[in-house]
């Protein structure tokens, strides 16, 4: 069993290693934390699918995000983790970072949940900045 500090960071480093070699899917471990910055991610057109399964062993279960199709290029071309285990990094409504005339965003953990910047700035909330996405 593969522990990690960051399962975050895990995460996001999976994903980076797999577009670098233009894998088109790839598994993880689940949790729901994961599965929320997944489908923020496939809302936003940076991954096609995310669904889970059942793990084959029985024991838990399985994210998989399907990164891109066959016959597309990947849509995430930078993926950065912000706010780290030993600094974690807070902002206010007003003063979370906008991305690159819009293409980009940020994924905020809300006290309404997992979302992007642009929408906790419209809800009025702050909170800790996971990771910026180009």
């Amino acid at each position: 069993m593969n522990a990690s500090t960051d399962p975050i960071a895990d995460m996001l480093t999976r994903i980076r290693n797999a577009t670098a070699v233009r894998k088109q899917s790839i598994n993880l471990p689940y949790s729901k934390v994961k599965f929320a910055v997944a489908k923020i991610l496939s809302d936003n057109g940076f991954i096609d699918k995310v669904s889970s399964k059942a793990a084959e062993d029985g024991v838990g279960q399985i994210l998989i995000l399907d990164l891109f199709t066959s016959n597309s290029n990947p849509h995430i071309t930078e993926i950065e983790r912000i706010s780290k285990p030993g600094r974690r990094t807070y902002t206010s409504a007003s003063e979370i970072p906008t991305n690159r005339r819009g293409r980009g965003i940020f994924i905020v953990s809300t006290s309404k949940g997992m979302m992007t910047g642009s929408d906790a700035k419209k809800a009025g909330i702050g909170g800790e900045l996971i990771c910026k996405v180009l």
